[in-house]
C-alpha cells in the first residue's frame, strides 16, 4: 500500500519530461542526469548527485521534483521526501493559480473533479503525497486535515484519499 500513494510519476512522470505544462521545458542534460540518477538507483550517492545536477540545471521542474521525491520516498528518507512534497505542493499551487496555502484552496479553485485535468490533478497528488508522509512521520492530525481538503478538492475520490482516511481511522484499534 505505501509506495502506492504518492505515486504521480507512474502517471505523469513521462508528460512531464516531455512537456512544459508545468514550467519550462526539461533541459536534454537534466532529462540525462535524471536517466542517469535511476540506472545508478542501487548507487545512493552517485544516484543523489545525478538528481542534485538535474535540479540544478532545471530549478523547480516538477519531473526533478518528482525524480527527487521518488528517491527519497523509495530509500526511506521520508523526511528528505515531504519537503520535497511541500515543493511540489507550491509548484503545483502556482501552476493552478491557488493559494499558496493548501488549507485555503476550494473545490472551486480549479478543475479539480475532471481526472483528466493535469494541473489540478497534480496539486491532489501532491498533497496527497504530503498528507501521507506526515501520517507516516506520525504527524497524524496535519494527515487528516490534508485528506480532509482532499477529500474536499476530489469528493468523488479519483485519486483514492479514502484509503488514507481509512488508515487514519483504524489507528488504535486492534486489529484482529
Amino acid at each position: 500500500m505505501p509506495d502506492a500513494l504518492f505515486n504521480p510519476q507512474s502517471e505523469i512522470n513521462d508528460a512531464l519530461v516531455s512537456s512544459a505544462l508545468l514550467g519550462a521545458g526539461l533541459p536534454s542534460e537534466a532529462e540525462h542526469h535524471l536517466w542517469e540518477a535511476g540506472l545508478a538507483y542501487h548507487l545512493d550517492d552517485i544516484a543523489e548527485n545525478h538528481l542534485r545536477e538535474a535540479e540544478a540545471l532545471a530549478p523547480g521542474h516538477a519531473a526533478v521534483l518528482i525524480g527527487l521525491y521518488r528517491f527519497y520516498f523509495y530509500k526511506g528518507r521520508l523526511a528528505d521526501a515531504l519537503a520535497v512534497a511541500e515543493r511540489c505542493l507550491t509548484k503545483a499551487a502556482s501552476e493552478n493559480n491557488l493559494a499558496a496555502d493548501w488549507r485555503r484552496v476550494r473545490a472551486g479553485d480549479a478543475g479539480f473533479g475532471r481526472y483528466e485535468n493535469f494541473l489540478p490533478r497534480f496539486f491532489l497528488f501532491s498533497l496527497k503525497g504530503y498528507a501521507y508522509l506526515q501520517m507516516r512521520l506520525g504527524r497524524t492530525d496535519e494527515g487528516r486535515l490534508a485528506v480532509d481538503k482532499l477529500l474536499e478538492l476530489d469528493p468523488s475520490d479519483k485519486i483514492g484519499a479514502g484509503v488514507l482516511l481509512g488508515v487514519l481511522d483504524r489507528i488504535g484499534q486492534d486489529d484482529e
